[in-house]
């Protein structure tokens, strides 16, 4: 328990840097006057939900936040519910920017590109449908969260050390659980499909452009294959820790290990993800690494002088 806990401390301390990073930068580069990218909105979005997921994670873990005791059912209904939620909008989120991607470099005579110039102008309402869809889809958490002290230990499905599901009410929850489980299964569904169409239209592109290098010409990535890089790749971590998360869920059901150790190591995994992909974006963000290239050779001046 721990290692546990330091490594949750760890990771929380980690991905939350990482994620007021990047969100600082797209906010900064707002009010500088450059107008966003629909991706800026989407990576942004993503690092403001995977801060409140992060932060929710220190509530529920033992450790700095234990001395607030969870004995009131609003608390343990805020925040379970609000890790619920920002755990639907980061599987969302991400399937959004895999298919806004796949529209992106998808050419001009193809189906998927006669959405190219209107899928910038309703980036905005998609980000404000998917916080509707998972605010309403998590909503019943509200009714069947309690304190742990406030149930008797067979009314109890317990979750965490201080907060459960009252299982005078499992039916009720279990199909809420399961309409939740399949919007995450379409949204995952919805970023595989888009990435072996992206993988494919950058295969046929390489063949096309094989030739050139050939001709002994510098290799040069553009813009968009470069972003379209990243997003596989958040693409392909987020899928794997995904089914990770559902083995780990369902091996717990199964043997009924529902301790601490088990609780604390899946909510590691849960997290992962979250830690993780701000780093990616940022390593691959030209823009970001020029901008802390030229802080770094103003500090220099400034100590020079």
């Amino acid at each position: 328990m721990l290692l546990l806990k330091n490594a949750s401390l760890l990771q929380v301390g980690i991905g939350l840097t990482a994620n007021t990073f990047l969100l600082l930068f797209h906010i900064l580069t707002l009010f500088l006057g450059h107008r966003p990218k629909p991706h800026d909105l989407l990576t942004g979005n993503l690092a403001l939900v995977h801060m409140l997921m992060l932060l929710t994670m220190l509530f529920f873990s033992p450790g700095p936040f234990e001395s607030l005791r969870f004995q009131n059912d609003v608390k343990c209904k805020a925040l379970f519910y609000l890790s619920r939620v920002m755990r639907g909008l980061s599987i969302c989120t991400t399937c959004l920017l895999s298919l806004l991607q796949a529209v992106t470099i998808s050419p001009s005579s193809s189906w998927l590109g006669r959405f190219k110039q209107k899928s910038r102008h309703y980036v905005i309402h998609s980000l404000l449908f998917l916080w509707f869809l998972c605010l309403s889809f998590s909503s019943n958490l509200l009714l069947f969260t309690v304190a742990t002290s406030n149930v008797t230990q067979t009314q109890e499905l317990s979750f965490g050390k201080y907060c459960s599901l009252s299982s005078e009410r499992y039916l009720r929850w279990s199909l809420f659980f399961l309409l939740a489980l399949l919007r995450d299964v379409c949204f995952v569904g919805g970023m595989l499909l888009s990435s072996v169409y992206m993988v494919t239209l950058l295969f046929r592109h390489q063949r096309r452009s094989q030739h050139l290098h050939n001709m002994s010409l510098s290799p040069s990535i553009s813009p968009e294959k470069r972003a379209t890089q990243i997003i596989l790749l958040l693409v392909s971590f987020f899928v794997v820790m995904y089914w990770v998360d559902l083995v780990i869920s369902f091996c717990s059901i199964v043997l009924l290990a529902h301790g601490p150790i088990m609780l604390g190591f899946q909510a590691l995994v849960v997290n992962v993800y979250p830690t993780i992909s701000p780093f990616v974006i940022i390593i691959f963000d030209k823009r970001i690494i020029s901008t802390l290239q030229n802080m770094q050779q103003k500090c220099h001046r400034f100590l020079t002088k």
